[in-house]
């Protein structure tokens, strides 16, 4: 037995090789689910500051700073899951190097206050780069046995090490509109990698895992915008006389997130992701559904605090807060997965109602039309159901 065979038992790794994307059974692991709890530390507390900012009366410094935020949040745990449905040998050496992510997501969520008080980003961005870091270790070792795949993984390893050397640059630059641009420019530099890697050889993706992977983190962040929503709620009970509006809010909030829960799970997602195009349009437009997911609960935290007299905003604005991320939450499933398994009648009454959201400020009784119009939304998907492959309804498939 050769010294090279004998270290493989005693080290009990695993051969880091493509995973097969017809797999059967595949299904998110313990560690993953793990793995996506971490990271919902971090949109809670993003969307706690940007609760607190926009109740201070400033808006634009709040939703800046949140987008910023939930970009490197929402990208490490991308890049995470796409790697994870390519290569997950679930082996000690792979876990010990995702929980030293997740200690990097920690870091990262310990930077956020920083960034929202006083535009300080050198801890955010060294938790971000440590997370980067442990990636570019687990393309490296996965380009040992990739195969064909091997030049895009490493493509992987060296455009995300490329680009934290810029990161840490960047924290250099004095000229607040330098460093405006080199923002930009390092956000572009990022997404450009896996669209660079991919296009000379594309690793094996898992339609349904991936698909199940982006449905759990989104059930995780509506639970947690749930949560906030309720303990605000529930704080401000004990600060006011009449607890109706309140509990209207509640109730109509409940509501609103069962019904974005439900628009969400409508349509079939692993149907979006069968080419590369088609994988990059759903991965990346995840953002915005994500980030308006998250901050939902801002809002309705800044409602809260609207109704008892505690914010800068007027009440039409708070209300705003409220709608403007249901809106983007449902414009971003519609475009993303609804639109292309559903018939005229779901196409034209889901966008629509999503837009006439945003027309909640006009009337007293607060996030009342927005619960409305989900409503409508959730009832039209009941009587219409998705399409099937071939684009048929189910009485045409009955029928045929």
């Amino acid at each position: 037995m050769t010294a090279q065979n004998s270290a493989a038992p005693r080290l009990r790794l695993s051969p880091m090789r493509p995973r097969d994307p017809g797999e059967e059974g595949r299904a998110a692991s313990t560690l993953e689910l793990f793995f996506d709890l971490v990271f919902v530390i971090a949109v809670s507390i993003a969307a706690s500051h940007l609760h607190d900012t926009i109740t201070a009366g400033r808006i634009g410094d709040g939703v800046v700073s949140y987008l910023l935020v939930f970009f490197g949040i929402w990208w490490a745990w991308m890049n995470f899951t796409w790697f994870a449905t390519s290569f997950d040998t679930d082996d000690w050496l792979y876990r010990v190097l995702a929980i030293v992510q997740m200690g990097g997501v920690l870091i990262l969520a310990a930077g956020i206050g920083p960034v929202f008080e006083d535009r300080d980003f050198r801890l955010l961005i060294a938790g971000y780069v440590l997370m980067r870091i442990i990636m570019i270790s687990q393309w490296l070792r996965a380009s040992r046995g990739a195969g064909r795949a091997r030049w895009t993984t490493i493509v992987y390893a060296a455009g995300i090490g490329i680009v934290q050397v810029l990161w840490v640059a960047w924290l250099g630059i004095d000229d607040p509109v330098s460093s405006v641009v080199g923002v930009g420019v390092l956000i572009l530099a990022e997404v450009a990698v896996p669209v660079i890697a991919e296009t000379r050889g594309t690793t094996p993706w898992h339609p349904d895992h991936i698909t199940e992977r982006y449905g759990c983190f989104t059930i995780i962040v509506l639970g947690e915008s749930l949560l906030a929503s309720a303990n605000t709620i529930f704080e401000a009970l004990g600060e006011v006389e009449d607890i109706v509006p309140l509990v209207s809010l509640g109730v109509l909030c409940l509501t609103v997130t069962a019904s974005m829960w439900w628009i969400y799970f409508w349509p079939p997602h692993h149907r979006a992701i069968g080419s590369l195009g088609g994988s990059l349009k759903y991965g990346y437009g995840h953002y915005f559904i994500f980030a308006a997911a998250g901050a939902f609960s801002a809002g309705v935290g800044v409602e809260a605090d609207s109704q008892l007299g505690a914010s800068a905003l007027d009440r039409g604005l708070a209300t705003f807060t409220v709608s403007v991320p249901i809106a983007v939450f449902v414009l971003g499933v519609w475009v993303l997965a609804i639109r292309a398994n559903a018939n005229g009648v779901v196409n034209t009454v889901v966008p629509a109602c999503a837009l006439l959201v945003l027309l909640d400020p006009i009337i007293p009784v607060p996030t009342f039309l927005t619960t409305f119009f989900m409503v409508i939304i959730v009832i039209t998907l009941v009587v219409f159901p998705p399409l099937d492959e071939n684009g048929k309804s189910a009485a045409e498939a009955v029928v045929r």
